[in-house]
């Protein structure tokens, strides 16, 4: 799925890059004007990560590198929102043209360029094969799994408080060691014979894991565990995590491809641009697990689904 989403999106790229040539509007094409622009910038560089988690991805599991559930699950989830935001800016970018069949442009003497069925098409990858909602939880399941096992039994009320003592005890031995750990450097992100601007992304990705690592410790020591229920929360995580993975990914497939000859400026200019705009991303869902509004939209939810708010449904037909 993530492969069929790499050719789907390169091809509404295309549409996107043709279109933006040849539309002229106050005197420029399109492609000229900063909003189109952000646009197919934001495409590009997904295409390119979409494509480096997907090869990425498979080279792992063609050479049986382990327990890969993980990172193919980010694959799915990631190429999956994707290829629909692509999708979804392409339409903008042709206008009316991109809302209209193909059948209905062709009977007007234009290209059948049917990006209205891409559009169709691809929204329902988000939810088959587990969709993006069920994703985020396994990933962050599967996250927390390690960390279950050293102190979970702390957390089961079913079991004798002896054991219980135990498992505080192990726990903290475990903790005592790994937690110091999440706090130094340790020479994390260095890679050999990576290119300068690649090099500063793979550190940057090195060291987030660890912030990240602590961030997942903290949301264990607070909520205990009722943490599985903090699933916005939790979302955030694997929203970070998948993204340290796309980075990861983007800048090991940029390297492959200069060694393979090809042009490094066009490799380095699109995986450069991914990669400073995955980190803002990363900053905004960091700054999601420390401020939000969950509870209060939980709440909300709750009195809409008890039949209060009736102001919102008023005048429906």
């Amino acid at each position: 799925l993530p492969a069929a989403c790499v050719g789907l999106s390169k091809r509404l790229l295309e549409i996107s890059r043709q279109w933006a040539n040849e539309r002229i509007q106050w005197g420029v094409p399109i492609g000229k004007h900063a909003a189109i622009a952000g646009k197919i910038a934001e495409m590009a560089g997904n295409v390119f990560a979409m494509e480096a988690m997907t090869f990425l991805t498979s080279s792992l599991l063609d050479r049986k590198a382990g327990d890969l559930r993980i990172e193919t699950a980010m694959c799915k989830m990631w190429a999956t929102e994707a290829a629909w935001r692509i999708a979804d800016d392409a339409m903008q970018v042709r206008g009316g043209r991109g809302y209209e069949t193909a059948q209905s442009l062709a009977g007007r003497g234009e290209p059948p360029i049917a990006v209205e069925r891409f559009l169709r098409d691809c929204r329902v990858n988000t939810i088959f094969e587990g969709s993006s909602e069920i994703m985020r939880l396994f990933i962050a399941r599967e996250a927390l799994d390690p960390h279950l096992k050293v102190g979970g039994a702390i957390f089961n009320t079913q079991l004798p408080m002896a054991e219980r003592a135990k498992a505080v005890v192990s726990s903290g031995k475990f903790y005592a060691g790994w937690y110091p750990r999440q706090w130094l450097p340790n020479g994390t992100g260095r890679v050999e014979n990576l290119h300068a601007t690649l090099q500063r992304h793979v550190r940057y990705a090195a060291r987030t894991s660890k912030r990240l690592a602590r961030g997942l410790f903290h949301a264990m020591a607070r909520f205990g565990p009722k943490l599985d229920r903090q699933q916005l929360l939790l979302s955030r995580f694997v929203g970070i995590a998948t993204e340290l993975f796309a980075i990861s990914a983007s800048c090991s497939y940029a390297q492959w491809l200069i060694d393979q000859g090809k042009p490094a400026d066009e490799i380095l200019s699109v995986a450069d641009y991914f990669c400073r705009a995955a980190r803002l991303r990363i900053d905004h869902h960091f700054a999601g697990t420390r401020q939000n509004v969950d509870k209060r939209g939980y709440d909300l939810v709750q009195e809409l689904l008890a039949g209060k708010h009736q102001l919102l449904r008023d005048g429906i037909v």
